[in-house]
């Protein structure tokens, strides 16, 4: 059975034990991946969620609308056959991490980033053991290799439902401090997005918004909150 089912041909969806976790059955039929992979989920919340988007379907089925869906879709499907590779890719954010690279002018900006960033990056230090060394401008710095290795391992601590949700935190982020923040109760997707958005805003309150980027910025936060809420449903 394909996923992606072009109507609903189903009259309720609901989750139930299976081997391995959790699955979403659509009346009795259990729903698949992409890939054709059962589709089975550490939590039975994170089933119970995913059920409630597929109920919430009606007639031609939208996947944008499925968000848990598709991020379960792709723990699956991309993030456990490449564990290692997702875990590289996660961790690299960590040498240009964007909390390192500060404003040099106006003045006000720069106490702006210092203010937001500098607890974090302390934290990283105190709490994680991986100090990163902070620059002005664009020009990428080295950073600790082994501040470096140690962010990898954090990194790969999680499962590969975790994964899928951190990678999308440090990517819409560009800051792999702040998607370990939130994965660790540091910070909220609230707080990590508006960190993450300290040269924008400011940007925005000095020459007016515009009214496209103000669209896209949306829907990045909206993608953001949507990770941090499926990795609370990973445990």
């Amino acid at each position: 059975m394909s996923t992606w089912a072009a109507k609903r041909f189903w009259e309720a969806a609901r989750a139930e034990p299976c081997a391995g976790g959790f699955a979403v059955l659509l009346d009795t039929r259990p729903v698949k991946t992409p890939a054709k992979q059962p589709l089975v989920l550490p939590t039975l919340a994170m089933a119970q969620a995913i059920a409630a988007e597929w109920d919430q379907q009606h007639g031609v089925i939208k996947p944008e609308t499925m968000p848990l869906t598709r991020a379960a879709n792709s723990a699956i499907d991309k993030v456990a056959p490449q564990f290692d590779g997702v875990v590289g890719e996660i961790a690299n954010y960590g040498s240009t991490d964007l909390l390192c690279y500060r404003a040099t002018v106006p003045q006000a900006l720069v106490e702006r980033q210092e203010a937001g960033w500098a607890p974090l990056l302390a934290w990283a230090r105190a709490d994680l053991g991986a100090g990163l060394a902070v620059t002005h401008g664009v020009i990428p710095i080295p950073q600790s290799k082994s501040s470096l290795a140690r962010l990898r391992a954090l990194v790969a601590e999680h499962s590969a439902f975790e994964l899928a949700a951190l990678h999308d935190l440090v990517a819409i982020t560009g800051s792999l401090i702040l998607g370990l923040a939130v994965a660790r109760g540091r910070l909220t997707g609230e707080e990590a997005f508006a960190l993450s958005r300290i040269d924008e805003t400011w940007q925005n309150e000095h020459w007016g918004e515009d009214e496209e980027a103000a669209a896209q910025e949306a829907q990045r936060r909206i993608a953001l909150l949507t990770a941090e809420r499926f990795l609370a449903l990973c445990g």
